[in-house]
């Protein structure tokens, strides 16, 4: 067939890996399927320049295989930045099985998991992420050391969900002083999208700041039961982004910044917990800069679950864990600043110092 013929979808079956484009030379990546149990794993390896790759393991009922695997490149790659921007001496992985966690996941499927986490010879360390929970990491550790956020029972830090909302309450907290000449978010009208562990706690934040909260999710038992517990309101309109706020939380799936949204979006501050917000990074980056709205990096203010789950292998303690994740704060501002002198998105900004750390450390390496 002539190649001016071939259509995208047709391409994407030609290079399924390395023609996605969300590969950015990722290091490795494994795909893992065990007939017994059911499991449909992919685990992206992008980068161990600075130590093996730590990230968590999402169960997700993709729509398909692609959307899995894009996925993936997409957080792994998130993952390197994270630890980087973070200080933290580890590298960028992350893992995903393709499947429904509330119906498919069993305790066989997640140590069958475990036991292809174990093959890599600890290049790549799990930890809980959307879909998993602190027990499913324990069954994983069962057959492997190389997991982290296992409970405390166990020697590990526990959840990490409340220490990720710390920090994008830190990062919010920064991107509001930068906005609005103060970090006091009281009276401020926050929206919350997605009130899982991490959005829940949040919230809880939020509310004992006096924050005015609206919460959004599609899990509308939990949407009522988190707003009788906080008193937050609930959003009910048809089109949460022309809503009237202040600072818009994202803290569900990525991607909610994207051509539909960017330029309605009603807010003066984007701060939350999701990966990938932004759907095309230096598009919707620039759009958001142009707009004049201030735009905290996921990768940077929602690294409190990985400085968590690092605490296992680095060996300290829980004071060690919330000051690390409490200077989210002043790293964000440095980020947002730099951002402004030099003219860039607090994205480019962010990935910037991140990407200069990974290189000092690849120069060190090879000497």
């Amino acid at each position: 067939m002539d190649a001016t013929f071939i259509t995208e979808k047709e391409l994407k079956k030609m290079d399924p890996v390395f023609g996605q484009l969300s590969f950015n030379d990722h290091e490795q990546v494994v795909f893992c399927n065990d007939k017994d149990t059911g499991l449909k794993a992919i685990i992206g390896i992008h980068n161990t320049v600075m130590g093996p790759a730590l990230g968590g393991t999402r169960m997700f009922n993709y729509a398909s295989e692609w959307d899995a695997l894009n996925d993936v490149l997409r957080l792994s790659r998130g993952m390197t930045f994270k630890s980087a921007i973070t200080g933290l001496n580890i590298g960028g992985g992350k893992a995903v099985i393709i499947g429904d966690a509330k119906t498919q996941k069993t305790p066989e499927l997640m140590r069958r998991f475990g036991e292809f986490v174990h093959s890599l010879s600890g290049k790549y360390i799990t930890a809980e992420d959307v879909g998993m929970e602190t027990s499913d990491m324990d069954l994983v550790r069962d057959v492997t050391p190389y997991v982290t956020g296992i409970s405390e029972s166990r020697g590990g830090a526990g959840n990490p969900s409340p220490v990720t909302a710390y920090g994008v309450y830190m990062g919010m907290k920064a991107a509001a002083k930068s906005q609005f000449g103060s970090d006091n978010l009281a009276g401020k009208k926050v929206v919350v999208q997605g009130i899982g562990h991490v959005g829940e706690a949040l919230v809880d934040y939020l509310t004992k700041e006096e924050a005015i909260v609206t919460i959004a999710d599609i899990n509308y038992e939990r949407l009522n039961a988190v707003g009788a517990k906080y008193g937050a309101q609930i959003f009910t309109g048809s089109d949460l982004f022309t809503t009237d706020m202040d600072i818009y939380a994202p803290c569900a799936m990525g991607a909610t910044i994207n051509n539909d949204t960017v330029y309605k979006i009603n807010a003066k501050v984007i701060a939350g917990a999701a990966n990938n917000q932004l759907a095309e990074e230096n598009i919707h980056g620039a759009i958001l800069q142009e707009r004049g709205i201030t735009y905290a990096p996921d990768f940077l203010i929602n690294a409190g679950g990985i400085i968590n789950v690092y605490a296992e292998l680095a060996k300290y303690d829980k004071n060690e864990i919330m000051s690390r994740t409490e200077n989210i704060y002043n790293t964000t501002l440095e980020i947002l600043d730099f951002a402004a002198q030099n003219g860039i998105t607090t994205h480019q900004a962010a990935l910037n110092v991140a990407q200069k750390r990974i290189d000092q450390r690849k120069l060190e390496n090879s000497k």
